[in-house]
């Protein structure tokens, strides 16, 4: 197990506690007690830690190693009856965009997000969970379909940004994200949006727009990321975490402003602690978003989701 810095009272506990523990297996002494006031000690760290984390240790959160990915929550939710599809249809499949259709119960979903590599090799094949311009046109081609078959649509969003390589604008990235953003408010089937990592930029907004914006506990949703916020204003990735306080982009601060619609609670300790617990209240928070909009005709989804943007934002005529 991976402990961050601010982790490491709770990891000296839990050491101590397992230390505890096996002297009472290896020997006559009775350390039953002594065990449980380590454990009554670690209830409280953990809750002292975790219900106090600052902007910057929420980010760091959001990027744990262990932390789990988009193709987690798809084999957990969806099992083998999830069917992948794959390419644009003009120029490759981008590995960082992931789609494909899968039910929940007897309700079946288009599901689209972005992948992370769980080390060196895999991060290489996934870029990293940075998309190319064909990663968003193949998401906008899958949304249409759903579109067609009267699917609703599931996007995770988990990126550091969209890829800002010189062939990625030679292709045309902005238009292809811009286009999504477009061509999403005005989709005649629910979609349903949830932050499970990073959400930074215009590589989030590409899959970002639904009728219901859910966000982890421990997710960060901004136009830059801290560091890049850091190196521009201050000249230096040091004042990150100054940066990332100012930039309000917690869960917290996004409700507040009215950004996402709702914060979907995590196990204490984050969504790798318990991923079980974790894929099931994502799992039971899209059933819950779908059902609030499926009677809905697709006029009366397209204007309230239009209503919705359109109340974003503060602005003088």
């Amino acid at each position: 197990m991976e402990y961050l810095e601010f982790e490491l009272p709770i990891k000296e506990l839990e050491e101590q506690l397992q230390k505890c523990q096996l002297i009472g297996e290896e020997s006559d002494v009775d350390v039953t007690e002594t065990c449980k006031q380590i454990e009554k000690k670690l209830v409280e760290a953990k809750k002292d830690i975790y219900k106090n984390l600052t902007a910057w240790q929420r980010v760091q959160m959001s990027r744990h190693p262990n932390r789990p990915y988009t193709l987690d929550y798809i084999k957990a939710i969806f099992g083998d009856s999830f069917l992948e599809l794959h390419g644009d249809r003009n120029f490759k499949d981008d590995k960082a965009m992931i789609g494909g259709l899968g039910k929940i119960g007897d309700q079946s979903y288009m599901f689209i997000g972005q992948q992370k590599g769980y080390n060196t090799k895999t991060r290489q094949y996934r870029n990293f969970g940075m998309a190319n311009p064909e990663g968003y046109r193949k998401a906008l081609r899958l949304m249409k379909t759903a579109e067609k078959f009267g699917i609703p649509v599931v996007t995770l969003i988990d990126t550091p940004g969209a890829y800002p390589g010189l062939e990625a604008e030679e292709r045309g990235q902005g238009e292809a994200i811009a286009r999504n953003i477009l061509e999403m408010t005005r989709l005649k089937v629910p979609i349903i949006v949830v932050i499970i990592g990073e959400g930074a930029s215009g590589g989030a907004l590409g899959i970002g727009v639904g009728d219901k914006v859910l966000m982890l506990e421990n997710t960060w949703y901004s136009v830059i990321s801290p560091e890049s916020c850091s190196s521009i204003l201050w000249r230096s990735w040091e004042f990150k975490e100054q940066a990332a306080e100012a930039l309000k982009l917690t869960a917290k601060d996004m409700k507040k402003m009215k950004l996402v619609d709702e914060i979907v609670k995590e196990p204490i300790g984050g969504a790798h602690k318990d991923r079980e617990t974790t894929f099931i209240t994502v799992r039971d928070a899209i059933e819950k978003s779908y059902n609030e909009f499926k009677n809905l005709s697709p006029k009366e989804l397209v204007k309230q989701r239009m209503d919705k943007y359109s109340q974003m934002g503060v602005y003088k005529e």
